[in-house]
């Protein structure tokens, strides 16, 4: 039977040789029937795997708001709605606040923001991080929509605190189920969050000093950010992606100041539009899947952010950290020469 088959496979045909024997017929037709199972089963299994990878892919992509809580969540503003900020007649008079002669002249904007007019706002450690709001809000810098406004309502000390309830919208309907947070209200009001009136010094910075760094594959010339292939940065965008930094939908997420340097905004983590997912697009995949894909977001994130995840494997890193190492790139594992751990979204 060796022989037998030895030849047959040498030659190609079965008629290469002796005829077979009736027994060798059945034992070969045996023989690749048994071949032919192994594998058809190889292939069924094979393709299980892939089910269950875009299975789980697809699972991970294709987050809706929980507990079907509208997108807008805090900012449907105690049913004011879209009004709360962008009121359609008149600004600030508008919506009964009264202001100053600009209200309302961008964005149509329904909050008084007079009050921080030329303010000067301490952020970060000690105080280092000093901004000086602008003095109107139609003069054009990218300041007014991506920080004057959003103090204008989340101030609570200069301003009103214009309905708002003071803290986190998450907590308040019980969204927020990790452990780790404490019982007490989560402040949105910076400027009277429980401790001195006006103190900033406890919030990230924001402004024209507090400047974006690049390097490691990050690269920011003539007023934007590209990722150089291949490098440390793209590495970590495969992994996570960059939203924070990327070209946005409408304009980028950053400003640049008068050096020519990038620097946060509000605006730059926030999209104060949506609190509860977020929607990749082409020119901001996350990790590589092409944009038009769905991941859980909190507290307005612009960028996948689950803080409910809480068990997260050591090889793996939560949405929450990699958020953060966007900007700060020297924390990640790929500018500490470790590739591989892949980001847990939901």
């Amino acid at each position: 039977m060796c022989a037998t088959s030895a030849r047959e496979v040498h030659f190609g045909t079965p008629q290469a040789g002796l005829a077979p024997s009736p027994s060798q017929s059945n034992w070969k037709n045996g023989l690749q029937h048994q071949r032919r199972f192994h594998i058809f089963m190889k292939r069924a299994i094979l393709a299980g795997f892939f089910f269950l990878a875009c299975a789980g892919l697809a699972l991970g992509q294709n987050w809706s708001s929980p507990n079907g809580t509208d997108v807008l969540g805090a900012h449907n503003s105690g049913g004011r709605g879209c009004a709360g900020c962008h009121s359609p007649h008149s600004g600030s008079f508008g919506s009964g606040h009264g202001g100053s002669a600009d209200a309302g002249s961008y964005a149509l904007w329904g909050q008084d923001a007079s009050p921080l007019y030329g303010k000067s706002i301490a952020f970060g450690d000690g105080g280092r991080y000093v901004e000086v709001l602008p003095s109107t809000i139609t003069g054009g810098s990218q300041e007014v929509g991506g920080i004057l406004l959003c103090l204008s309502c989340h101030d609570g000390n200069l301003t009103p605190s214009n309905m708002m309830r003071g803290y986190s919208y998450e907590q308040k309907i019980g969204l927020l189920t990790n452990a780790a947070y404490g019982g007490k209200p989560i402040p949105t009001l910076l400027g009277n969050d429980g401790t001195s009136a006006g103190n900033y010094q406890n919030d990230h910075p924001v402004g024209l000093n507090a400047t974006i760094s690049s390097g490691s594959g990050l690269v920011f010339a003539n007023g934007s950010f590209t990722v150089t292939p291949g490098s440390p940065y793209a590495q970590f965008v495969a992994t996570y992606g960059w939203p924070e930094l990327a070209p946005g939908k409408w304009s980028n997420p950053y400003g640049v100041n008068p050096a020519g340097q990038p620097y946060v905004l509000c605006t730059t983590c926030h999209n104060q539009h949506v609190m509860t997912v977020y929607t990749s697009s082409k020119s901001s995949p996350i990790a590589g899947d092409n944009g038009g894909k769905y991941y859980a977001t909190y507290f307005f994130i612009n960028a996948p952010y689950n803080p409910n995840i809480d068990n997260v494997a050591q090889t793996s890193a939560p949405s929450t950290t990699q958020f953060c190492r966007q900007c700060h790139f020297g924390e990640s594992n790929e500018a500490n020469n470790t590739f591989g751990i892949k980001t847990v979204f939901q």
